[in-house]
């Protein structure tokens, strides 16, 4: 058996015990403290922290997330790092709110009761839970799911609410050769078990909210969004939301119904479509306000005051590091901007 340390964590006075063979951010998450965290996967920066005292040993990480200047200072990612003494730790990112009142992580068995194609590369997968037979997440978090037959998982955001506590829908995004993807297309089947575990993340509207929203998604970032506007209208929100979503063509949406839908339960919603490639011939035809471009400048063009706003982001990783900087450029203080990106090998599918 794998002997164990205590990490101390400063300066939120939180106590746990870690095994050498586990990494710290796990063994918070499994004592039900909830650090901040993106990817998981060593390559996303949002677990970073300072080592004050103590041994701890990192594993395969990416250096933009943490580079060796960094790691000599005694800068870790907690989602790669493992302890070999008793540490004290120096937390220089979390939210006081979610270190003790996040959702506790758990192991959901369900059944798969629904797999349809969305576009041509994005597919709903809808579970229902049977061991417990509820799973309670926050909207915008994310689950990972084990690809059956193996060990390995998968992460994918949750598109649903608490509305539905049995039930949840994933948006997935084929890739060639994706080892969950694929099995979209020919391995799966509605009734078959896939096992869940979760929830993760902290893309969540934070309580007492007060600027208007304003979500910029592209691909399958559409589930978090989509959780999130969920959340906005059952709560009777009453602020501005504004929802930018990124395609390439006309062909690339969906869920337009379902989101103007949504829109209606709130008092000042607008969703505006961003095409990159092509404009439909007769715009008026179509559900949506389409305008011409990358999500960017359609938001830069309509947006005149985002510094005074809170910006959720969700897509692929070219789209979120691009919608970063051109915040960073108009002035949105970082305590304003909640991101996730999609990124391999966490979710390569």
């Amino acid at each position: 058996m794998a002997e164990t340390h205590k990490i101390y964590f400063e300066p939120v006075d939180i106590e746990i015990e870690v095994a050498e063979d586990e990494k710290i951010l796990d063994a918070a998450f499994r004592q039900g403290i909830h650090l901040m965290h993106g990817c998981r996967e060593g390559r996303c920066s949002a677990c970073k922290s300072y080592v004050l005292e103590g041994e701890i040993q990192m594993e395969r990480y990416s250096t933009f997330a943490c580079n060796d200047a960094e790691v000599a200072e005694g800068m870790v990612l907690l989602c790669r790092a493992h302890a070999f003494s008793d540490c004290t730790i120096e937390l220089l990112n979390y939210d006081e709110d979610e270190l003790l009142g996040g959702v506790p992580i758990r192991d959901v068995s369900t059944r798969i009761t629904a797999i349809e194609p969305m576009t041509r590369d994005i597919v709903s997968l809808r579970l229902k839970a049977t061991e417990p037979t509820t799973y309670e997440f926050k909207p915008g978090q994310y689950a990972d799911l084990t690809i059956p037959g193996g060990d390995e998982t998968r992460s994918f955001s949750m598109a649903t609410t608490q509305s539905t506590p049995g039930e949840v829908e994933f948006l997935i995004k084929k890739y060639p050769g994706g080892k969950f993807s694929a099995l979209l297309d020919d391995g799966l089947s509605v009734g078959d078990a896939i096992q869940l575990t979760g929830p993760y993340g902290s893309f969540t509207i934070k309580e007492g909210h007060a600027l208007p929203v304003v979500c910029i998604g592209g691909g399958a970032g559409m589930a978090p969004i989509l959780s999130l506007l969920r959340h906005l209208s059952e709560t009777e929100s009453t602020g501005p939301v504004r929802f930018y979503y990124g395609a390439r063509t006309a062909d690339d949406l969906f869920y337009v119904d379902l989101i103007n839908t949504i829109g209606t339960g709130l008092r000042d919603f607008e969703f505006v479509v961003c095409l990159s490639e092509s404009m439909p011939e007769d715009p008026s035809a179509y559900p949506f306000e389409a305008e011409p471009g990358n999500v960017t400048e359609v938001v830069a063009r309509r947006e005149e005051n985002l510094s005074k706003t809170e910006v959720y982001l969700c897509g692929p990783p070219p789209m979120v590091d691009a919608a970063m900087d051109f915040l960073d450029v108009h002035g949105v203080p970082k305590d304003q901007v909640f991101h996730d990106s999609f990124t391999s090998p966490v979710t390569e599918d």
